[in-house]
């Protein structure tokens, strides 16, 4: 059985990549920062919860241990927690931001490296987002060209570069990045777009089930690579 990890689960992309990986016989641990509504996702699709706040070290270091405990091993963690503030750009929404987008993929992942060493087929994907792209947010006639997203847009250019590197460091692990297209979800519904979470959550689980040899520091689409 394939013992996978992801956080910000308990609705949106992150709920559905679990679902789906669920149904494909894998056990998940769904992470979310809150206790009630975790556990009442969890419940919901017959997977397993951990309470895990991304922008907690000791919440990350318990959750990971829990699981190793139970589990002995983690072959695949989706990076699915995210924010998005679009309405003030300051100091402490900006350490915000990046607290959750950046910093809490270096947090869980540093906690999950030995659990993913035992694995395997280790591999780790982060929902990261192609309004990180420095092609596309030049591009006028990509739609990132248009979005008034300072913060989010930085934040999740250091994800995608976290993840790069990370794949450079840890060459036995797979790392990939990806954009899983418009989505409706909470983040988005201030700007009216997207498709259902089901159909975003199946980029997700792409990546998730790569063979031994996929491909590793990687940003795609559903389509293939993404220049970033």
């Amino acid at each position: 059985m394939t013992v996978t990890l992801i956080t910000g689960a308990n609705k949106g992309i992150g709920f559905e990549t679990a679902k789906q990986l669920l149904a494909l016989g894998h056990v998940v641990y769904i992470g979310a920062r809150d206790l009630e509504r975790g556990e009442k996702a969890a419940a919901s699709l017959g997977a397993r919860f951990v309470q895990l706040d991304v922008t907690d070290d000791a919440s990350v270091a318990s959750a990971l241990e829990t699981i190793g405990s139970a589990e002995g091993r983690l072959d695949v963690l989706v990076h699915n927690a995210g924010v998005l503030e679009s309405d003030v750009i300051d100091g402490p929404t900006a350490l915000r931001v990046f607290d959750t987008n950046a910093v809490g993929i270096v947090r869980v992942t540093e906690a999950a490296l030995p659990l993913l060493r035992e694995s395997s087929n280790p591999t780790v994907v982060t929902v990261s987002s192609s309004a990180g792209s420095f092609w596309a947010v030049n591009n006028p006639d990509r739609p990132e060209f248009h979005l008034p997203l300072t913060l989010y847009s930085a934040s999740k250019a250091a994800a995608t570069m976290l993840t790069v590197q990370y794949a450079k460091s840890e060459p036995g692990i797979k790392f990939n990045a990806l954009e899983p297209g418009p989505t409706a979800t909470d983040m988005t519904a201030a700007f009216g777009i997207g498709r259902a979470p089901e159909e975003s959550a199946g980029v997700v689980v792409r990546l998730a089930t790569l063979d031994v040899d996929g491909p590793t520091g990687t940003f795609q689409d559903e389509a293939g690579e993404l220049r970033w």
